[in-house]
C-alpha cells in the first residue's frame, strides 16, 4: 500500500469516524483505563491526593462478603429476569406478527415501557405497590395484595423482577418480530402442507431459524440486568435489610456514599470482568447453535 492510497484512506476514515472515534476513546476508553488505574489507589473521592496501595483494594474486594452476597443476588435476579423477559417478549412477538387485528398498534404500546427512564419507571411502580395493589386487596380482601409486596425480602425482589420484565419485554419483542418476519412464508407453508401443526411449524420452523435472534436478546438482557441499578435505586434503594442490593448498588454505595472510591472501584472492575465472561460465552453458545441451525 503506498503513501497516497494510506493518506486517502485516513482521510476516509476521520471524514466518516473521525468524530465518532474521539468521543468514543474520550468517553469510555481513558475513563476506563484511568478507573483501572485508581483501582490501585485510596482515593476517597474527594481529596486531590492518590495514595497508591497496588493490589490491596483487590484483597479487600474478594474479602468483601458484602459485595459477594450482592453479586449472589444479581446471579438470581438475573437468571430470572432474563428467562421471563425473553420468554414474554417471544410470546408478544408471535401474537402481533399472527395476523392479529391492530398488531401495529400492539407492538407501539408494549414497547412503550422501554421508552421511560428506570428512574421513573421506578418511583411509579413503587406507588403501583404500595398503594394502588394495597388499596385494592384490601377492598376486595385479597390477602396477598393486602400488605406491600416492598416490605417482604423476598417480595421487594419479585417486584424487582416484575418491573424488569415490564421494560424489556418491549424492546425483547420488536427484535423478534424481526426474527418471525425474516423466516420465509414458503417454509412455513411448505410444514404447513405437509402436515404441522402451529406449534410444531414454531418449535421445528421458525425457532431454529431465529436463533440469531434468540443470541442478540439474551446478550442484552444478560448485560441490561448484570448492571441494573435505577430500577434498584427508586423501587427497593436496597431494602428491606439490604436484601435487594444489586452489584452494582453496593459498587455506588461503596465509591460515593461510603467514600472508598478504589475499593468500589476494584470492585466495579470485577463486576466487568464477570459480566463480559458471562456475555462472550453466551455468544459463544448462541453462535455455534446459530450455525448447527
Amino acid at each position: 500500500m503506498n503513501t497516497n492510497t494510506m493518506s486517502y484512506k485516513t482521510k476516509q476514515f476521520l471524514m466518516f469516524a473521525g468524530v465518532t472515534t474521539a468521543v468514543f476513546v474520550a468517553v469510555v476508553i481513558i475513563p476506563f483505563i484511568y478507573g483501572i488505574y485508581l483501582t490501585l489507589t485510596s482515593w476517597d473521592g474527594v481529596s486531590l491526593s492518590k495514595p497508591f496501595v497496588g493490589f490491596e483494594n483487590y484483597t479487600s474486594a474478594f474479602a468483601d462478603a458484602a459485595f459477594w452476597s450482592a453479586l449472589g443476588r444479581t446471579f438470581i435476579y438475573t437468571f430470572i429476569a432474563v428467562i421471563l423477559v425473553n420468554v414474554v417478549a417471544f410470546i408478544l412477538a408471535f401474537l402481533v406478527t399472527s395476523g392479529v387485528k391492530g398488531q401495529n398498534f400492539f407492538r407501539a404500546g408494549f414497547f412503550v415501557p422501554n421508552l421511560i427512564g428506570g428512574i421513573v419507571l421506578g418511583y411509579v411502580w413503587k406507588f403501583i405497590f404500595n398503594r394502588a395493589f394495597v388499596a385494592i386487596g384490601t377492598s376486595l380482601s385479597v390477602g396477598f395484595l393486602s400488605n406491600s409486596w416492598l416490605a417482604t425480602t423476598k417480595g421487594a425482589m419479585l417486584c424487582l423482577i416484575i418491573v424488569s420484565v415490564w421494560q424489556y419485554a418491549g424492546y425483547m419483542m420488536l427484535i423478534y418480530v424481526a426474527g418471525f418476519m425474516s423466516v420465509s412464508n414458503d417454509v412455513i407453508e411448505a410444514a404447513k402442507i405437509d402436515g404441522c401443526t402451529n406449534m410444531q411449524t414454531i418449535t421445528h420452523i421458525s425457532v431454529p431459524l431465529m436463533v440469531s435472534s434468540f443470541v442478540q436478546c439474551l446478550f442484552l438482557t444478560l448485560t441490561r440486568c448484570f448492571m441494573v441499578y435505577d430500577v434498584n435505586l427508586s423501587l427497593t434503594k436496597g431494602e428491606p435489610f439490604n436484601s435487594t442490593v444489586m452489584a452494582a448498588m453496593h459498587v455506588y454505595n461503596q465509591a460515593f456514599t461510603y467514600k472508598k472510591f478504589g475499593l468500589g472501584q476494584a470492585e466495579a472492575f470485577i463486576l466487568f470482568v464477570v459480566c463480559a465472561v458471562v456475555g462472550v460465552l453466551q455468544v459463544y453458545v448462541g453462535k455455534k447453535a446459530e450455525v448447527s441451525a
